[in-house]
């Protein structure tokens, strides 16, 4: 299927050329004919799929010749937002469109000056939203589509009473999209109340990991996470390495850690300001910092080319958010790896998280490191995940005692 089968106007089409997109992908074929008809929607797609495309186009193509703000996308963090605005105006750079953002962190004048000045397409968090709509900063009568994006985040983060307040702003007649990476009880309540006769497209099952990327576990003792880290970061091809923490103060403390060892690092986690968080994006992206430290800020809306590796220095407590995680490599159909550090105390999240994902993780067993104690690694059977790509455990011979001596020393 290309483009053209699925829109008309030739101003986005034009964009889509522009910015190399040569063959819409399945949450897109899936998602378009149905929105551009003006139906409601649930969609259901891994990160990295081209959900944002899948509502951006339709409804952009439905507004145009259209006056006024009509249609409202909420996002549960400010990074998904600019994404999702960034992605908004290249599409529409063909167009008179005005694409609006109002997220918090950022100078609430500016965006004051902004509303006024008129928007067709406003991309918002719920929090500063609301703010604006206390003020009387913004008016969402005219408003004809409401996208809520990462529906299952925004519950999880806790902001259902900012989303009824803004359900309540916005006209009962309109049409609503629901785009979600997993189906969690309360999206699916959410759905049902909000949603007319949706029509609900999946490109893959809630929760599945994405293909294109193989997923490894190394049991290790909590004292020596640092030194594995860096040894795998001395492996050949990890170029671009995003690492999650549990911790605001995990995050920096590591983060602390790898500079000492010669590592170039950059920090994002929510205690950092717009202007910091904006400049470790871009150092990370830029390729200034090899590493990127993170807690689970960076897990939604992080849309950074050529992520080689994401490494889970500490499981995650929410086995979903395990999935979203890893989601941050592999994108677009490129591979990457996901490496997960797993102590004796994190087995019983580990199993949560294999049981969501329907199979188990390939482990891989370092003598240096494991918790296990010494001896020879420890093979496992092959397994086959979802996708059908087959991950065995990697034997890897031990150190030398050089090796050895200097990990020990670094930790």
């Amino acid at each position: 299927m290309r483009f053209e089968d699925l829109i008309q106007a030739p101003e986005l089409l034009d964009a889509v050329r522009e910015l190399g997109w040569r063959q819409p992908t399945p949450i897109q074929e899936q998602a378009i004919p149905p929105a551009r008809q003006g139906r409601d929607l649930v969609g259901i797609a891994q990160t990295g799929t081209g959900k944002t495309g899948a509502f951006l186009l339709p409804l952009l193509e439905r507004q145009l010749g259209q006056d006024g703000l009509r249609t409202l996308v909420l996002c549960p963090t400010r990074e998904l937002a600019q994404q999702v605005a960034a992605d908004a105006r290249a599409l529409s750079r063909h167009t008179d469109f005005w694409v609006g953002e109002v997220v918090g962190g950022l100078p609430m004048g500016k965006q004051i000056r902004e509303l006024r000045a008129g928007v067709e397409l406003l991309v918002a968090t719920p929090g500063r939203l609301i703010d604006h709509l206390q003020r009387g900063t913004v008016d969402l009568s005219g408003v004809r589509a409401l996208v809520l994006d990462e529906a299952d985040r925004m519950l999880d983060m806790g902001f259902r009473p900012q989303i009824e307040q803004v359900l309540a702003a916005c006209p009962r007649q309109r049409q609503t999209l629901l785009f979600s990476a997993t189906m969690a009880n309360g999206v699916h309540a959410l759905a049902l109340r909000i949603l007319r006769d949706p029509v609900r497209v999946e490109a893959a099952p809630s929760a599945t990991a994405a293909a294109g990327v193989e997923q490894l576990l190394y049991p290790v003792r909590p004292e020596r996470k640092l030194p594995l880290l860096l040894h795998l970061l001395e492996q050949p091809g990890m170029d671009q390495v995003l690492v999650f923490t549990r911790t605001r103060r995990g995050a920096d403390r590591l983060a602390t850690q790898l500079e000492a060892a010669g590592v170039s690092i950059t920090v994002l986690h929510g205690d950092r300001d717009m202007g910091e968080r904006r400049g470790a994006l871009d150092a990370f992206a830029s390729g200034a910092a090899r590493v990127l430290v993170a807690t689970d800020v960076a897990q939604r809306g992080l849309d950074i080319e050529g992520i080689s590796h994401v490494v889970n220095y500490d499981v995650p407590l929410d086995p979903e958010d395990y999935v979203h995680r890893i989601g941050r490599t592999g994108r677009a159909g490129a591979t990457g790896q996901a490496v997960t550090f797993q102590t004796a105390a994190e087995l019983g999240q580990v199993r949560g998280i294999e049981r969501l994902l329907g199979y188990r993780i390939a482990r891989v067993s370092l003598q240096a490191f494991d918790y296990a104690g010494g001896g020879a690694a420890r093979p496992e059977p092959a397994r086959t995940n979802r996708s059908g790509s087959r991950f065995g455990t990697r034997r890897t011979d031990a150190l030398s005692p050089e090796q050895l001596a200097e990990l020990l020393r670094v930790g």
